[in-house]
């Protein structure tokens, strides 16, 4: 194992991530609406499901890869659904009341990762994503055994994690510039992709042409 394996796994985490697909969407409305912890925090939760198909494709744990690619439609539909009710809640709220609850009650973090979590690791095709880009760096090897697996892991972790805290910083920096009036109509717009992002998926899971859509990670 060489420095340059390190640098590789870091550029794997951050080309898996920068893709702005619903999820980039998402952090960049929640960091607008509900600050950096908020944003990063989702941000952290889209890294964590990421690594796990990275473990899966990895370490080459087929059962696992193969009952979710076999099962994958259903998945997908679910996760579909799932980013419809989000967009839609979005679309609706209200971050004039949103700012008010926060200074109230304060954040629900926890929400904020699990809502990443779940919409990005309803993705199976991630697997054969990372699969196709450890051989395109010529990983493939190297992570036959446990040891540089791990390495592979962690760095691809801090990669993903790298992405998004630099998104999220950007954001943040020009948060200030941005009205209220401003976040209604981000919300809206931030709703109505999203919802578009799920019916893409939905459509392609019986559209095989429209297929496409689902094998990049930006997409869902």
């Amino acid at each position: 194992m060489d420095f340059f394996f390190i640098i590789k796994g870091i550029l794997i985490g951050i080309s898996v991530s920068a893709p702005l697909g619903p999820i980039g969407v998402l952090c960049i409305q929640r960091t607008l609406n509900k600050g950096f912890k908020s944003g990063f925090v989702s941000g952290v939760g889209a890294a964590s499901a990421d690594i796990i198909y990275a473990i899966i494709a990895g370490f080459s744990i087929t059962f696992i890869s193969d009952f979710l690619i076999e099962n994958q439609n259903y998945i997908r539909i679910i996760g579909g659904m799932f980013l419809i009710f989000i967009g839609a809640k979005i679309f609706t709220s209200n971050p004039a009341k949103q700012i008010r609850r926060l200074r109230t009650k304060g954040n629900n973090y926890y929400k904020d990762f699990i809502t990443s979590f779940f919409v990005t690791v309803s993705n199976p095709i991630t697997i054969l994503a990372f699969g196709a880009i450890f051989a395109s760096f010529n990983m493939v090897e190297k992570s036959s055994e446990t040891f540089p697996v791990i390495i592979l892991v962690v760095t691809v972790f801090s990669g993903a994690i790298l992405w998004w805290l630099s998104l999220i910083s950007v954001v943040t920096i020009f948060k200030s510039k941005i009205r209220l009036r401003n976040l209604l109509w981000i919300n809206r717009v931030t709703g109505v992709l999203i919802i578009i992002f799920a019916l893409l998926v939905i459509i392609s899971v019986f559209i095989p042409e429209a297929s496409e859509i689902g094998t990049n990670h930006s997409s869902f």
